[in-house]
């Protein structure tokens, strides 16, 4: 079996076991060789990273959580530990999101050759960017959401060229954009425009989606319209997305919603 074989093997075995970190150090050995990675090896790195990101993202979130209530109880003894762990949570994000994007830089980005893979490293360095911005503050914060506009911008410019309304990278990347917007830049009227202009635009192509991506691209277009009717929403209490808690998911990106 040739060393690239038994990397992407290596990082499939990784998956089915639920050990994503192991996952995500073949599918960087992958990218490390500097020539354009497959869809296959595209999307398992995806999904390495975007599984070890997850769950920190998600841990990060409760333990915030919990903070906010120890805040108003004034609670100062539990506070100090509270705040170490979420230190710690945080410092494991931006090494993460550091990584990522350093082989994104390095490899991924340069090695691209076709419009699609472009928009998908430029969504994908947008997207860690924004993770960064999530829990950043002061310069930091400002620096990363300032490095994710430019990310995301990138790939729009792309996408609008090389890829159709439907195909479900543009979409994901709209999805993704207009959670940016909205989450990081408080401008939900530009998330809100970026959005249903990407849905419009699908829905006026939709006899062209491919029978392969159809399912992809109907699934992100959801999205798109529940996130819409989220914002543009007065009773925003009674709003359900995927069977979920409103509060909880209406502004997850399209990977998390995949998972």
């Amino acid at each position: 079996m040739a060393d690239r074989e038994h990397l992407v093997y290596q990082a499939k075995l990784a998956e089915q076991a639920e050990r994503y970190d192991e996952m995500v150090e073949s599918m960087k050995s992958v990218a490390g060789k500097d020539t354009e990675l497959t869809v296959e090896e595209r999307n398992l790195l995806s999904v390495a990273y975007k599984n070890v990101i997850g769950a920190r993202r998600a841990s990060w979130r409760i333990i915030s959580s919990i903070e906010q209530k120890e805040e108003s109880k004034g609670g100062e003894g539990k506070l100090k530990m509270i705040r170490e762990y979420r230190q710690a949570v945080e410092n494991e994000l931006k090494s993460v999101c550091s990584d990522i994007l350093d082989v994104l830089d390095k490899h991924l980005i340069p090695a691209a050759n076709t419009g699609e893979s472009k928009v998908f490293y430029y969504k994908m360095k947008g997207d860690y960017d924004r993770y960064l911005a999530e829990f950043a503050t002061g310069n930091d914060r400002k620096e990363a959401a300032e490095n994710s506009l430019v990310a995301y911008k990138a790939a729009s410019d792309i996408a609008m060229i090389e890829l159709p309304p439907t195909h479900p990278i543009r979409l994901g990347l709209a999805l993704n954009f207009s959670v940016f917007y909205y989450e990081i830049l408080n401008s939900p009227d530009r998330a809100c425009r970026l959005a249903k202009a990407a849905f419009d635009d699908a829905i006026a192509e939709l006899d062209t989606l491919s029978e392969d991506s159809y399912k992809d691209s109907t699934l992100i277009m959801q999205l798109l319209r529940d996130n819409l009717t989220l914002w543009t929403s007065d009773t925003q209490t009674a709003f359900v997305l995927q069977g979920e808690e409103q509060n909880k998911t209406a502004l997850q990106d399209a990977e998390d919603e995949k998972q």
